[in-house]
């Protein structure tokens, strides 16, 4: 039996976490079980001992998988086994790589595998909060070079306190939900959503969660003492000319300076010129000198343009495009673009540009969410595609990525908080980046504002976006926050912090931290700057639309939601269904009917009213109580030789007996005149309280003949 080295943190709140090693998956350079409750996650690492020849980046891959076993399900589809990973499961991935990546040694390219692994689960806590935390500490236990640990937690508001990593059911009562990743001393990464919160309380959620954090990074810092792994292998990853890097850096900074200096908002110009002083700088070696020193010369005139970019901000204030600090670019909006869709907006800040439309649809077009365990159905779908034009590349496209998936769940939830709960569409959003030069995201968030009140969404507020940069150097005091970066600036730049919200307050966040040391002062800063770049975009946002559509454009599905009792479901769906078939067919609706809460909610949509109002008024003849002493008009089902059987009410029959059809006497049925399928009046006489059937009469509406 093998004795396991086992760290538990305490969480003040009756809860512990504990951190398993040396008992699973001993191969691995770093394997941990982590276990809160019923809840297990097994995360490894495994690096190469060496760099591909050539590699300059960072190349981690960082994979999060739940094993429907997990939680004692099966998967669906045929094979029934676990496939391509869902989108939580990769933007669970991505929380845990963005926090990862920054922390690893700049010269460090060998490449890094990390697994998470959900292999218990008991519905109660939030496995995705703990994959950071388990991931970390996979590479606490490895010799791998890291200058972590790390841990992630959400962080969430629930009646005015903040809960450090909810349950499940708590979270439902939350109107503040953020991840927050940080090492013992500065936060690296946050992403979240919101309803409407102020600066000052997000960046107060922040400090919560990083005090929580602090206790888990101490924990990963006395297992590495336990198993023996303070000291981390060693590498040389990269070959360096040290004389080459001056020569570089000698002969091209000034020119370069002057080109960041010279305030070019073209970007292809501005990237041609670089280019021409690497060129030009490359051009004094013979082609054998270049295969040799070439990739060098590259990674040294890159630094030489990041130190350029940087200096001029920080000296001179001014930015690659000309702008200062807080400037941002020009703006032009436009919606009803496109007349196909039910809504559409075009939306261009400088060379960003997103072409987003809105289509309604019905129930029947509800996502189906079918992950381990989250199960349910979205109404409201945001999809964001990034095609390889969108920068110029000449490539050919491919299926939808990580980033399109992660920058798409982002303006999701920027959006998401103001679509009327009682919305009777589903609703679907889709941005497709046509121009691409800083945060298309957030031009997301903006064409999508415009397109849903162009298609007559009564969103309660219209909701703006905006990526915020940061240039400070180590060592140095003096640091430039910069609103509405440039792809450029977030490249060679410090942060990505993107701030989403309505003129209240903050609906989602999501920032990226690439150096140590970024203060709370800062993150305030860069917040209250934020709102300020907000607020600008949101007026040019209402300068085009001011508000929603009064009503929807005239080829949009029409639908109406009725409430009903509980016990009318299965009389208006029928035996087999015959009864809501027979009325879409008739009417030309789609009908739709689920139980909620105790009761029938239907939705009619149609392609116009009269056909929703025949459908309704057959609805309501379903549920109607029939009366004794009303009048229906009815029409005849079946012809018998002691009377006839009339609808009339949706699915109630009554005998009309061939006494009650006149006031004369009728001696045979086919001497009443009356045949299947004509429409009568009927007034009804009386229920039979131990059959329940009904008496029908219709010589009671006719004058009563004078006695002779």
């Amino acid at each position: 039996m093998i004795n396991p080295i086992v760290k538990t943190i305490e969480l003040g709140d009756g809860r512990t976490i504990t951190l398993e090693t040396g008992k699973l998956a001993k191969q691995a350079d770093g394997a941990v079980m982590l276990r809160m409750g019923n809840t297990m996650l097994l995360a490894t690492v495994v690096a190469a001992k060496d760099a591909v020849p050539g590699t300059d980046f960072m190349p981690l891959q960082v994979e999060y998988k739940e094993k429907f076993a997990a939680f004692g399900r099966f998967p669906g589809g045929f094979t029934k086994r676990e496939g391509r990973a869902s989108d939580y499961e990769i933007l669970t991935s991505r929380l845990v790589d963005r926090a990862l990546r920054p922390l690893f040694p700049d010269n460090y390219h060998a490449d890094v595998f990390v697994n998470i692994i959900l292999y218990s689960a008991d519905g109660v806590d939030m496995p995705d909060a703990l994959a950071g935390l388990a991931a970390s500490a996979a590479l606490a236990v490895s010799d791998i070079p890291f200058n972590g640990p790390i841990s992630e937690v959400r962080v969430a508001r629930i009646n005015g306190q903040f809960v450090i990593n909810p349950t499940f059911s708590q979270l439902e009562e939350a109107d503040m939900d953020i991840m927050v990743a940080a090492t013992m001393d500065n936060i690296m990464m946050v992403e979240g959503e919101m309803k409407e919160v102020s600066e000052a309380e997000l960046l107060e959620a922040m400090k919560v969660a990083h005090e929580a954090i602090k206790v888990h990074c101490k924990a990963q810092m006395e297992l590495t003492e336990m198993v023996g792994k303070t000291v981390k292998r060693e590498y040389n990853h990269e070959t360096n000319d040290e004389e080459l890097r001056e020569k570089v850096r000698k002969e091209c900074y000034d020119k370069v300076y002057a080109v960041a200096a010279s305030g070019n908002a073209n970007k292809h110009e501005r990237h041609d010129n670089f280019m021409a002083i690497r060129d030009e700088f490359k051009a004094q070696y013979a082609e054998e000198e270049l295969a040799e020193k070439g990739a060098l010369i590259d990674r040294y005139y890159h630094d030489v343009e990041k130190e350029a970019m940087r200096r001029c901000i920080l000296d001179e204030g001014k930015r690659l495009d000309g702008r200062n600090t807080t400037q941002i670019r020009p703006i032009w909006c436009e919606v009803d673009y496109l007349p196909g869709p039910h809504g559409s907006a075009v939306f261009t800040r400088g060379e960003t540009q997103s072409l987003t439309s809105v289509t309604l649809g019905t129930k029947l077009d509800e996502k189906i969410v079918d992950d381990v365990l989250v199960h349910g159905k979205e109404r409201f779908l945001l999809h964001y595609n990034f095609p390889p034009f969108s920068t110029g590349e000449a490539r050919p496209q491919r299926a939808v990525g990580r980033r399109e998936i992660g920058h798409g769940n982002l303006a999701h939830r920027a959006l998401k908080g103001v679509i009327p709960a009682d919305f009777p569409y589903v609703v679907r959003v889709v941005s497709d980046i046509l121009e691409s030069n800083g945060s298309s995201s957030m031009a997301t968030v903006c064409a999508g504002t415009l397109a849903l009140m162009d298609a007559g969404v009564n969103i309660s507020k219209p909701v703006s976006g905006i990526a915020m940069g940061l240039i400070k150097n180590a060592g140095e005091a003096k640091y430039a926050v910069l609103s509405d970066i440039l792809g450029d600036e977030d490249h060679l730049g410090d942060m990505d912090f993107k701030v989403t919200g309505t003129k209240d307050g903050i609906t989602a966040t999501q920032m990226d931290i690439k150096v140590d040391g970024l203060s709370f002062e800062i993150l305030e800063t860069a917040l209250n700057q934020a709102k300020e770049g907000r607020m600008h975009i949101l007026g040019k946002i209402t300068e085009t639309m001011p508000e929603p559509r009064t009503d929807m454009k005239d080829h949009a599905p029409r639908i109406e939601t009725m409430i009903i009792p509980k016990e009318f479901i299965g009389a208006i769906i029928g035996p087999g269904g015959k009864i809501i078939q027979g009325m879409q067919e008739d009417t030309g609706t789609t009908i739709t009917i689920e139980e909620i809460n105790g009761s029938g909610r239907i939705e009619i949509s149609g392609t116009n009213k009269q056909s929703i109002d025949d459908a309704t008024r057959i609805i309501k003849g379903i549920v109607a109580i029939p009366e004794i002493g009303e009048v229906y008009p009815g029409k005849v089902r079946s012809v018998m030789p002691y009377g006839v059987f009339v609808e009339f009410l949706p699915g109630k029959d009554g005998l009309l007996h061939i006494s009650e059809i006149d006031w004369k006497r009728i001696e045979k049925i086919e001497d009443a005149g009356i045949k299947e399928g004509d429409t009568i009046d009927v007034k009804l006489l009386d229920i039979d309280p131990k059959t329940g059937k009904f008496k029908l009469s219709r010589k009671v509406l006719l004058p009563r003949p004078e006695k002779q």
